[in-house]
């Protein structure tokens, strides 16, 4: 087990995120599941909650057996951790729950901002019909990431001890190909992050003309579109701060340069614990119709 007085507090941590993210994970995909049963169809929003919700759970369960085996199997986490089926479940779990983050990104731009544009429009009026076509493209994306990540060959140099001393110029030479390799196919990621962003710049523009064009003709009195824009802002940029946090944690971790057991160590891998857990209570805490479930789930019905 690992002797650092660090692990205490991120087994603390990382509990408490594992809990909440199962159960709000859960909670999304049971509650639209039963929608689905119910009504044999389901919305976009719908469909992507429980694609959310199963992404997440999964992405939970590899961090958590991640974490487990850094405390109480340092031996075994250093030398299977990183095996090519472990290996190709966080990768595809990473990936899918980044690229669904944006498609709920592009769903909220879509459906509220207000820009007139003929291409913006004819994506407004067609989401709900492409919105099956860009989760199944997210989920051949994080597919083929994960994928080319196994053929890196990293786990085979991580555990060659003369290779970690980096005592010859060859084996540094190897190190340094198979990180770069990682890290150029994870960079690929930044291009649901760019896409990520550029729908929270669109509402933010979106936004302030709104609010602008509102003020000159009611003075300042805000409207259902208003409340709609501000709800929908501040929402993605929760997002945008857990998708950061996550990407930025993930990417170190990837380079495989903190020292294992340290306090940075562990608190990478609480930030990455974060994001699961932390998108999903926002997307369940600013919907009117999970709310009232959520709470009965809880058993936290207001007194009334």
């Amino acid at each position: 087990m690992a002797s650092s007085l660090s692990a205490i507090p991120h087994l603390i941590i990382m509990s408490a995120e594992f809990i909440t993210g199962i159960t709000v994970n859960g909670f999304l995909v049971i509650i639209n599941g039963k929608e689905l049963i119910k009504s044999r169809k389901l919305t976009p929003m719908q469909l992507l909650c429980i694609c959310i919700g199963i992404s997440r759970f999964g992405l939970l369960m590899v961090l958590m057996v991640q974490s487990f085996f850094s405390v109480f199997f340092p031996l075994f986490y250093r030398v299977k951790i990183y095996g090519a089926a472990m290996l190709f479940f966080w990768m595809f779990f990473s990936s899918v729950s980044l690229w669904f983050a944006t498609c709920l990104s592009v769903f909220y731009c879509l459906k509220i901002s207000g820009f007139t544009q003929s291409y913006f429009l004819w994506l407004k009026f067609r989401i709900s019909k492409l919105m099956p076509w860009l989760l199944l493209g997210s989920l051949l994306a994080s597919m083929s990431i994960a994928a080319v990540c196994m053929d890196v060959g990293y786990p085979k140099n991580m555990n060659n001890n003369d290779f970690l001393k980096n005592a010859t110029l060859k084996k540094t030479e190897l190190m340094i190909r198979p990180i770069n390799g990682v890290l150029l196919v994870n960079l690929a990621l930044l291009f649901p992050l760019a896409i990520f962003v550029m729908c929270t710049f669109m509402l933010f523009i979106s936004l302030y003309r709104h609010t602008h064009r509102m003020q000159n003709r009611s003075h300042g009195v805000r409207n259902a579109s208003t409340e709609a824009h501000i709800n929908a802002l501040k929402t993605v940029i929760t997002f945008f701060c857990f998708f950061i946090s996550y990407f930025a944690a993930f990417m170190a971790n990837m380079t495989f340069s903190i020292p294992y057991g340290s306090q940075c160590f562990f608190v990478v891998k609480d930030i990455m614990a974060a994001f699961p857990s932390g998108h999903s209570v926002i997307i369940v805490l600013n919907n009117s119709k999970f709310q009232q479930p959520f709470r009965r789930l809880l058993c936290l019905k207001k007194n009334q």
